[in-house]
Order: C-alpha cells, then structure tokens, then sequence
C-alpha cells in the first residue's frame, strides 16, 4: 500500500467499506500466521521507573503509585504458572528500573531458559549495548520496545531523555535484529497531538524496520500525567481519536503492510470493550493475546493507564477466559513458542547460531 491508500482507510468512515478492511486483513492474517492463537504470559517484574515520560502513569514523579519490584522466586512462580496453563512464552515486562541490573536479568533469564522450553521475551525499556548481549548470551529469545510515534517532536514531548543521555528507540531496534532478537515494537493510537500522517508514518516504518511484532493500543490517558490535560484540550480535524475503530484500522493495516508479523490484540482494547474488544482484534487481523500472571496482589500497581482490563482475575481464571473467547470465534489455541514466521524466514527454524 502507499502512502495514500493507508490515508484513505484510516480516515474512512463508512462501515460498509470498513468491512472489506476487516475482511481483508484477516484473509492475510489466516495466510500467512495461520488461526492459532498464542498466549503469552505477561509478567510485569517491576513498575519501578526513571524515565518522566508524559503519558505513562509509572513515570518517577508519581507519588501516588506504590512501588514494588518481585524476587527471582517470585517471578519463576509465575514463570511455572506460564508452563503449567501451556503457554509457549513468558514476557517480563517493567518500567525502567536501575536495580534490574545486568546481571541479575541474566541469571533470571538462564533460570527460566534451564526449568522450562518456554520462549522468552523481554520489554525492559532503553538499556545499553551490553545488557543486550548479555541478556541474549542468557537465552532470551525476544525484544519489546515500542517507539510510539514517528514523530520525532511528539515523541520528545512524549519522553524527555535521562539526563546524559540521547534516546534513539530506531537505532537500537535495529541494534535488536543484529544481536538476533526476534524483534517487536509498536505506537499508541491517538496521542494528543498525533495525526493521520503521523500514523501512515508509524505504519510505513513497521514495514521498514521488517518487525516481527507490532504491538498497537489506544492512548488511555492516565490522570497523574502531564499528557491527561492535553488529552481533553486536543482536536482538529487531523487529530487521531483515541478509540476503538481507529486502533482497530491500525492493526488491520498493520497486518496488511507486515503480514508476517505477530500482532496482539491488546489488553488496552479489552479496557475500551471488555464484551468483545480481543475478540474484534482478533478478528482484524491480530493473533496473539498476552494473559497477564503478575500477582493479583501487585497487577493493579502496573499502572500504565487507569482501568485495566482484568486486574483482579487470578491466572487460572485469565486463561479460562481467554481460551472460551478464542474458540468462540472460530479459531485455535496455539502451542509451542509461537515463532514469527517473519523471523523464522529470515533465520531458519532453529534461531541464529
């Protein structure tokens, strides 16, 4: 697609036409990645964080937020948890918390790569060079690092850099494919101040950056952020709303641009619609989903953005759920680590040597 045909679907408006999106993102989801669905469990080890991003509700001058940060044993509970309900992956997820250190993430990451088969895949913010490789010398298996927006303004409003240092999240997603992570990345739909243009741009870089995941979520805004304020003052008639339908295009043409990739349906569209948000995702061409196994006691102080889809739910009852909504639908639980086919292509079955 080029540039003025993505334009064309993300401003369209009539239902009719909307189906034929729908329709045709999911032809090429069922193509290329198959009707499996793969469950990846989430796992959110710390909402510890420096960074003072505007959006974020874990950003450091939030004094509200009760701060936690889970021991080795607790995180290898969950990680058996993951391995008992049979999902293929384990995502550790955290803000950007110094007392992660390098090597401590190491010895974790050999831990779960020696007890279970699971994949594992890491979202631990900007760090350098060197944890990268020592965390993939470790086994783990994947990367999360979304950019957020291709505009490089907004992004800056978005995230001021820590002090001393420069933040660029596109040169060090193409650090993550040299190193040989299976890579991931993603936007928010309807930043205060995001444009349809931007969101072309957004779209056109996935397809550049040859990602083997996108992750794609609407703005929620959170009230103990700058970007809140902003939320409620943004308009214009080039101003992205941040609802379902549009989230819904992205991931359609998401698909449509990078048919290979693995794409969630997001917990955030789950927040908007709790009656069938991962299921219209999922039937837009999206297919995995990520049942979250923090501890019920610690999962509400993950707060990201407010009104978290399923933050009391134990594990066992998450993963209940999710399977009943995937086989209402029509489609399968998949097994195994659920490998990007893109990734896979580009290295062989076996990953890098």
């Amino acid at each position: 697609m080029e540039r003025a045909e993505l334009y064309r679907w993300l401003r369209e408006t009539d239902e009719t036409r909307l189906a034929e999106l729908w329709e045709r993102a999911d032809a090429v989801r069922r193509a290329h990645v198959g009707d499996a669905v793969h469950l990846r469990g989430l796992i959110e080890i710390s909402n510890n964080c420096v960074r003072r991003c505007a959006y974020c509700g874990l950003r450091a001058p939030n004094v509200k937020l009760g701060r936690y940060r889970m021991t080795t044993e607790q995180i290898l509970g969950c990680v058996r948890q993951a391995a008992a309900l049979g999902y293929g992956t384990v995502v550790l997820q955290a803000g950007e918390d110094p007392l992660l250190t390098t090597e401590w993430v190491a010895a974790l990451v050999k831990r779960i790569r020696v007890e279970t088969p699971l994949a594992i895949t890491l979202s631990l913010g900007e760090v350098d060079e060197g944890a990268l490789r020592a965390w993939k010398a470790a086994g783990a298996d994947r990367y999360l690092l979304r950019f957020e927006t291709s505009n490089r303004a907004l992004y800056d409003r978005l995230h001021p850099p820590r002090a001393g240092r420069v933040s660029d999240r596109l040169a060090l997603l193409r650090r993550l494919r040299e190193l040989g992570f299976e890579v991931g990345s993603g936007v928010m739909v309807g930043l205060p101040g995001q444009t349809y243009d931007d969101l072309v741009s957004d779209l056109e870089l996935f397809r550049a950056l040859d990602l083997d995941m996108i992750g794609l979520g609407p703005y929620i805004p959170h009230p103990e952020t700058p970007l809140c304020g902003e939320a409620a003052r943004a308009g214009g008639p080039e101003q992205v709303p941040n609802d379902e339908r549009t989230t819904y295009k992205m991931i359609a043409l998401a698909r449509l641009v990078c048919p290979r990739a693995n794409i969630p349906s997001t917990t955030a569209l789950a927040t908007l619609n709790r009656a069938q948000g991962r299921e219209l995702g999922l039937q837009r061409g999206a297919n995995v989903v990520m049942p979250n196994l923090t501890p019920v006691e610690l999962r509400a102080q993950y707060e990201i953005y407010p009104g978290k889809a399923c933050v009391n739910e134990t594990a066992e009852a998450c993963s209940g759920c999710l399977v009943a909504r995937i086989t209402r639908i029509g489609r399968t639980v998949g097994t195994g680590r659920g490998d990007s086919p893109n990734w896979t292509a580009r290295v062989g079955p076996t990953g890098p040597a």
